[in-house]
This record gives structure tokens, C-alpha cells and sequence, in this order.
């Protein structure tokens, strides 16, 4: 006799979280005694925000104690600032540590300090949250200041001031992050005013790793590419881009075919623009012969 095993059917999906059913959430926290409740109901507004609860819990486990309407709170604080739905869902969840603060005690003092001594507009206030989230875990006087202090010291003030696109440098330490890559181009030669002529030029100089960008970078430059430290003065942007995906391929198609290009050249221009010019170079030397 053949047994028939019963497969159970898939349990139905689970409804999106309403607002209406967030407010419900909310006002039982003030009649719930049941902790276990509780707790679900936290789960359930971490699901709703997108949040791995798992991550949040073994990361902040305070959230355990914690209740609903401080996560709504920091939720509500993020949303006030421009931040969009999803946006904030995955702040959170890169930084479950947020999910228990106090907006008063440990984001406004950031929003503060970046209206009024970095003196970013309000609507530039959501683009440099979604560009460096990690702002929002640092403090203002202990962390961000001293980094703040020496970047408008090193020339990011006036015209050159810091933007929306350049305030991931203040979650940067002085010493141990901004100094080694400074100290590693005017180790190359450059004069450190010229560093900073070019950082200020290409501020993502500084977010370059020394190990994993400037030095094979460096090395690719003069030991392959026989190149001139001009150059790398006149565009610093050669750090920027990938030396396994565009620079080597570029530089050795060149050198296969008897070519130069300047870096600028060589680099800025799309894929099809750089092998149209070698075209046209191959097309010049042939016409020549003729």
C-alpha cells in the first residue's frame, strides 16, 4: 500500500503594515502589559521600515527594552529631515545602534552642526545623510569638529567649502585617515601645496585607500606606464579610476599599437570614444603610408 505524503500549502503573505496599523501598534504600547506582545509588535514596525530584526538584535540588543515609540521617534526624525521611506529604513539597517537614540540628544545636535558651523542649506541636509550615512553616528564636538577644523585650515572654506558631495570627509579621523594620504603624495614629490591644489580640485582624494589605491596606482604609473609626475598633478583624477578595469586594458591597448595619450585622455572619455580615437590613430598611420 503506497503512502501518500500530504505537502502543506504555503502560508498566505503577509499584509503590508498600513499607517493605520502602525498608530495601532503604537497606542498598545500604553495598554499592553504582555512583554512578549510587545516585543512582536516591535518586530512587526522593524519588518515595516525593512530592517533585518536579527541583525538589529544582535547588534542592539537594547532594542529588546526599548519601547515601540522610540523607534517611530528616530523613524519620524529622519523622515523630518528629507529623507525619504525607504531611505531611512536603510539607514537603520546599516546602523541598527540609531534604532535607540534620542533624537534630541544624539541627531539633532548633527543636524545642528551641520546647518550652523558647516553651514550646509537644510535641502542639501538629505543629500549628505544618503551620501554618508555614518555622519549620523558621530559626535559633533568629539569627532566631527576636529576633522572640520582642519579641512577648512587645509582649504576647504570659502568657494571651496564643504558640500553635500564632500561631507563624508568629516567622519574621517585627522591622523590616522587624512594625514597618511596627504603625507603619501608629498612623499612622491609633490610640494603639499600642490596637494591641496589638487585635493581641493578632486576632494575624493582623500577618501582613497593608501594601500589598495595610491600604491599600485603609483607603481602601475612608473614602473609600466613610464609616466610623469606632472601629469598626475595636472589630473589627480587618475586615482579614481579602476586600474584592473580601465586603466591596464587602456594603457596596454595603446602600448600593443605604438600610441600615447595623456591620462586625461585616455581615461575621461567612454569606451567607444577611446577605441574610435584608436581607430582614427590606426587610420592616420595607414593614410600616411599611402
Amino acid at each position: 500500500m503506497m503512502l501518500r505524503l500530504q505537502i502543506p500549502s504555503p502560508p498566505p503573505p503577509k499584509p503590508p503594515i498600513t499607517q493605520t496599523t502602525l498608530k495601532t501598534l503604537l497606542s498598545a504600547t500604553t495598554t499592553t502589559t504582555d512583554s512578549g506582545a510587545r516585543f512582536r509588535q516591535k518586530l512587526l514596525y522593524l519588518r515595516h521600515l525593512n530592517v533585518n530584526p536579527t541583525k538589529v538584535l544582535h547588534i542592539n540588543p537594547n532594542i529588546r527594552s526599548a519601547p515601540l515609540s522610540t523607534l517611530h521617534s528616530i523613524a519620524e526624525c529622519l523622515s523630518s529631515m528629507g529623507l525619504e521611506f525607504a531611505a531611512v529604513g536603510r539607514i537603520l539597517d546599516m546602523y541598527p545602534q540609531l534604532l535607540t537614540a534620542d533624537p534630541y540628544d544624539d541627531i539633532y545636535p548633527i543636524l545642528d552642526f551641520l546647518l550652523h558651523t558647516v553651514e550646509l542649506p537644510f535641502s542639501e541636509i538629505r543629500k549628505s545623510i544618503t551620501r554618508c550615512p555614518r555622519i549620523l553616528v558621530c559626535h559633533p564636538e568629539s569627532q566631527l569638529k576636529p576633522t572640520f577644523d582642519f579641512l577648512s585650515e587645509f582649504g576647504f572654506a570659502g568657494p571651496n567649502k564643504l558640500t553635500s558631495q564632500t561631507t563624508l570627509l568629516l567622519v574621517s579621523n585627522v591622523e590616522s585617515t587624512l594625514m597618511p594620504k596627504i603625507e603619501f603624495l608629498v612623499n612622491l614629490g609633490i610640494e603639499y601645496n600642490e596637494v591641496r591644489s589638487m585635493v581641493l580640485r578632486s576632494p575624493g582624494l582623500l577618501t582613497f585607500s593608501v594601500e589598495n589605491n595610491y600604491m599600485p596606482k603609483v607603481d602601475y604609473f612608473f614602473n609600466e606606464m613610464n609616466g610623469d609626475l606632472e601629469e598626475i598633478k595636472r589630473f589627480p583624477q587618475y586615482f579614481s579610476f579602476s586600474l584592473e578595469r580601465k586603466i591596464k586594458p587602456r594603457h596596454r591597448l595603446l602600448r600593443e599599437h605604438g600610441f600615447f595619450m595623456p591620462l586625461s585622455e585616455m581615461l575621461k572619455i567612454s569606451d567607444g570614444e577611446f577605441n574610435l580615437r584608436l581607430i582614427e590613430k590606426r587610420l592616420h598611420i595607414v593614410g600616411e603610408f599611402l
